[in-house]
């Protein structure tokens, strides 16, 4: 059986993410860090909508917990593997750079950068081995555009781009694409502090977008339909650049 993946899976555009790939058929590993609450209504949603999956507890910024999360994982799954890899989590710790600290830049670059390359890394072999994978990246509008106040993010996500190309590039002869996903203003907790009515103004569209949105292009990126779809950074921002 053939599962996916979905880091920070317990909210947001994560856990919209996990709704959709369960809609479309897909085994659920709902990963999340903390706030065990969250990931239970998670996996509480997909299950009422028809899908099953489960939670996966681990801190993406940390190898060992990766390695140890997977491989118990792998133990009590030995016929199954993880055909999608949706690298969702992240975090902000926006600020003008010459007010940031050191801890807010490292944060920042160790859960999108650091999580991408640890969990991608665990699970690219078997992918490789099947000759089918699908791995989407969450980027964002921030690493193609740069935002004032989030050098960190905006330097984080621009990394993710170029790693996607150059990973896609890499592994497209073993039948695995490798894409982005690069959303711009979109409404869910992370977003809930940003004056809206304001920003809103600067998007062509007049609106934040939905975390369903979002996840559509995601199930359509790990479906067949996308198979000849490698090493892109599709926007989805209502316009915005």
């Amino acid at each position: 059986m053939k599962y996916a993946l979905v880091t920070g899976g317990s909210r947001g555009i994560g856990r919209a993410v996990c709704l959709k790939l369960a809609e479309a058929g897909w085994n659920v590993i709902i990963n999340y860090r903390s706030g065990r609450e969250a990931a239970d209504e998670t996996l509480r949603l997909v299950r009422e909508a028809g899908g099953d999956g489960e939670l996966l507890p681990f801190d993406v910024a940390n190898a060992e917990a990766i390695e140890t999360a997977l491989a118990q994982w792998e133990t009590n799954h030995p016929d199954d593997y993880i055909a999608v890899l949706v690298n969702n989590a992240g975090i902000r710790r926006d600020n003008l750079m010459v007010f940031m600290q050191n801890e807010d830049w490292h944060s920042v670059m160790d859960t999108t950068v650091n999580g991408f390359f640890y969990t991608t890394r665990r699970l690219l072999k078997n992918m490789i081995t099947h000759r089918d994978g699908r791995i989407v990246n969450m980027a964002s509008l921030s690493g193609l555009k740069g935002m004032p106040g989030q050098t960190n993010y905006s330097a984080a996500k621009a990394a993710l781009i170029g790693a996607t190309k150059a990973l896609a590039a890499e592994v497209a002869p073993r039948g695995v694409t490798v894409n982005a996903v690069a959303p711009g203003f979109i409404s869910t907790d992370m977003t809930a502090e940003l004056p809206e009515a304001e920003l809103k103004k600067m998007v062509p569209m007049r609106r934040f977008g939905k975390p369903e949105e979002v996840a559509a292009l995601v199930a359509f990126l790990v479906s067949p339909d996308a198979a000849y779809i490698t090493g892109q950074a599709i926007s989805i921002n209502g316009g915005l650049y």
